[in-house]
């Protein structure tokens, strides 16, 4: 069966006026900022003190687009006769944002938790050369990195939990009752009852 002509177009018009009868749904950006999940990829935070410039996170990443420097210092023994240490001291720590693809391997291998994804995403510049956030810039992002979620409540509970947990009772079961210093243990006065006195001055 041959199709109507002009029936093509009757259903395009029919799409187009559903369209126009259901509510807008476009969101007036930046005026109106987007409900983001809780684990969008915007930026990278570095928790600076966490960092032991291990360089995994260096090593590990596929676009070579994070720069670290350091360099070693001495630490004094901590007893006499002791041996010196040497520790290695974080002196720059900078992400290349137009070369990194958001992968998160970074995050992800790093084994002090240094790194954080942060769901800010206004960092757009007019030159590609300042979007290499140095240390001080990937601290400030820090701040934005949002609280981990709460544990499921139907979840079981942790083994160390449970363990520490377990040995807490065992040592409340077996505890010995405390005993009086002198070595007697006197019952407490038991209370006498209340009854009618009889009022001064009328005592036999």
């Amino acid at each position: 069966m041959a199709p109507i002509p002009g029936s093509g177009l009757a259903k395009g018009l029919a799409v187009t006026l559903r369209t126009m009868t259901k509510k807008t749904v476009t969101e007036q950006y930046p005026d109106t900022q987007p409900d983001l999940p809780p684990r969008t990829r915007g930026v990278i935070g570095l928790f600076e003190e966490n960092c032991t410039v291990c360089m995994l996170c260096a090593r590990e990443c596929p676009d070579w687009c994070i720069y670290i420097d350091s360099h070693k210092e001495t630490v004094p023994a901590a007893t006499p006769g002791g041996r010196e240490r040497s520790r290695n001291v974080l002196d720059r720590f900078a992400i290349d944002f137009s070369l990194c693809m958001y992968c998160g391997i970074c995050i992800e291998v790093c084994p002090f938790d240094a790194l954080f994804w942060s769901p800010e995403f206004e960092y757009a510049e007019t030159d590609i050369r300042d979007l290499t956030h140095e240390r001080d810039k990937l601290r400030e992002w820090m701040w934005t990195v949002p609280a981990p979620p709460a544990l499921d409540p139907g979840a079981e509970e942790p083994k160390e939990i449970t363990a520490a947990r377990k040995t807490a009772e065992k040592l409340a079961t077996t505890q010995p009752e405390p005993t009086d210093p002198t070595g007697s243990n006197p019952e407490p006065p038991t209370e006498q009852p209340a009854g009618p006195t009889a009022p001064e001055g009328d005592a036999p």
